[in-house]
């Protein structure tokens, strides 16, 4: 299978923005996130991707930085959590950070299919819905709230999950749900115990105990490729380089699995 980076935080071939977009293909393409803008399109053409032979969409949540580019792409299946069309805030700034399209927006420009259970998108690509938050070390705080006041935990974060010959490849958008959480449920949904590689954002931002236990829940997962991406600081990055094998991701990339 191929993934293609079409934005990260950081510029490698292509131009890069906060936020984050990637091309699966595993057999069929998916898109999975939109990114900020309309850089996951600007950068698919300049790689030569014809976004025409997408048919899917994967949503990993509805932040503002994962969906904004959904405006520029229309006429796809859509798959995401529900709560993808809540309306959040940060609670720093008070600012607006959800999705840009409203429910009843979405269901007339794409072939909606709200889930929060798993939903096969093809043969080998599973999208996991609604995420059990089980470890006593993720998700346990929250910089957001809901219209109306309420903490927002983000309870639609999600991820895929890709069966291949060594094992799952799982790819998540901000790890919200935290990742060690998305992996062991990507086991149990799959039906697969072997996790190969995982590649997306993974929500630590520092060197604290989360980040430690999730270190040491990757070496005991023997994960053979793991690729740190958005919200995933240099720090952290540093310090899962000391004893896993790692690769930086950058807006352009190729990476074959």
């Amino acid at each position: 299978m191929r993934i293609t980076v079409l934005n990260d935080e950081k510029p490698g071939s292509c131009p890069a923005e906060h936020g984050l977009s990637f091309l699966v293909d595993c057999g069929e393409k998916i898109l999975f996130d939109a990114g900020p803008s309309e850089i996951f399109a600007k950068n698919s053409a300049a790689l030569g991707i014809d976004l025409k032979e997408v048919k899917t969409i994967a949503l990993s949540h509805g932040h503002w930085d994962h969906t904004n580019g959904l405006k520029f792409i229309e006429s796809k299946k859509l798959v995401c959590h529900p709560d993808c069309f809540a309306r959040r805030f940060r609670k720093n700034d008070r600012e607006y950070n959800g999705i840009p399209l409203t429910l009843d927006e979405a269901k007339k420009k794409f072939q909606l299919v709200l889930t929060k259970k798993p939903y096969k998108i093809s043969e080998n690509a599973l999208f996991l819905g609604e995420i059990p938050r089980l470890n006593n070390f993720e998700a346990k705080a929250t910089e957001f709230y809901l219209e109306g006041g309420a903490d927002d935990f983000i309870m639609g974060d999600s991820a895929l999950a890709i069966k291949t010959e060594k094992g799952l490849v799982v790819i998540a958008g901000c790890s919200h749900a935290g990742i060690c959480n998305i992996l062991e449920y990507a086991k149990q949904a799959s039906g697969t115990k072997r996790i190969y590689a995982v590649i997306g954002g993974f929500h630590l931002l520092g060197n604290d105990d989360s980040a430690r236990k999730t270190i040491e829940y990757f070496k005991k997962e023997k994960i053979q490729k793991i690729f740190p991406s958005h919200c995933v600081s240099e720090e952290v990055i540093d310090e899962m380089g000391k004893c896993l094998s790692i690769a930086r991701v950058r807006s352009g990339d190729v990476i074959d699995i």
